[in-house]
C-alpha cells in the first residue's frame, strides 16, 4: 500500500489517522455544534451563527441536572438535533402552564423546553423526551468572539412540584 502512494505515503496515513482519532475524540467526548433557530434565545443566538460546545461525558451515567442546555435526538426526526433546557427528570412532577396541567415525567425521561417559548417546539408539543435521545450538554459558547462564554444552568420558577 505504501509503494502505491509513494511520496505521499505519509501524508495519507496522518490525515487518516487524524480523522479516526478525531472522530473518536468527537464521539466520546466533546464536539462543537451550530446553533440553529430561535427556540433558546437569549441564551443562544442563531443570528450570530452561534457554535456551542457539547460535552458528552454525561451520557455515560445521564448525568444531567435540571436547567442544563441539553442536545438531543428529536423524537419526530431522530436525523435532526434539538437544543432545549432540561426542565424536570424522570419522577419530577412539573406543571405544564399553557395546559394548566400537572403531569409526571416517566421513568426513563425527561422534560425540555426552548428558553424562547413563542418558538419552541418542545415537550410541550411532543411530551416528555426519552433519555436514550440525549446525546450531549452544552457548556460553553465558541463562536462568535464576543460571544464567548459559559452557556449558565437556569431553571423556570415554580415549575416542578414538590413530592
Amino acid at each position: 500500500m505504501a509503494r502505491a502512494f509513494g511520496p505521499l505515503w505519509p501524508i495519507v496515513k496522518a490525515v487518516v489517522t487524524g480523522t479516526l482519532l478525531g472522530r473518536t475524540f468527537a464521539d466520546w467526548s466533546a464536539s462543537v455544534i451550530t446553533v440553529d433557530g430561535g427556540s433558546m434565545y437569549p441564551t443562544l443566538d442563531d443570528q450570530q451563527s452561534e457554535r456551542a460546545l457539547v460535552e458528552k461525558r454525561c451520557l455515560y451515567r445521564y448525568d444531567f441536572s435540571r436547567g442544563d442546555v441539553v442536545v438531543f435526538k428529536s423524537p419526530r426526526n431522530h436525523r435532526e438535533l434539538v437544543v432545549k433546557r432540561l426542565i424536570a427528570l424522570p419522577g419530577d412532577w412539573i406543571q405544564v402552564p399553557e395546559k394548566q396541567e400537572i403531569r409526571q415525567i416517566p421513568q426513563g425521561h425527561c422534560w425540555v423546553e426552548g428558553d424562547n417559548a413563542a418558538l419552541s417546539l418542545d415537550s410541550r408539543t411532543y411530551g416528555p423526551v426519552p433519555l436514550g435521545l440525549m446525546q450531549g450538554r452544552v457548556t460553553h459558547v465558541v463562536w462568535p468572539p464576543h460571544r464567548i462564554g459559559r452557556v449558565d444552568r437556569k431553571m423556570p420558577e415554580g415549575r416542578i412540584m414538590p413530592l
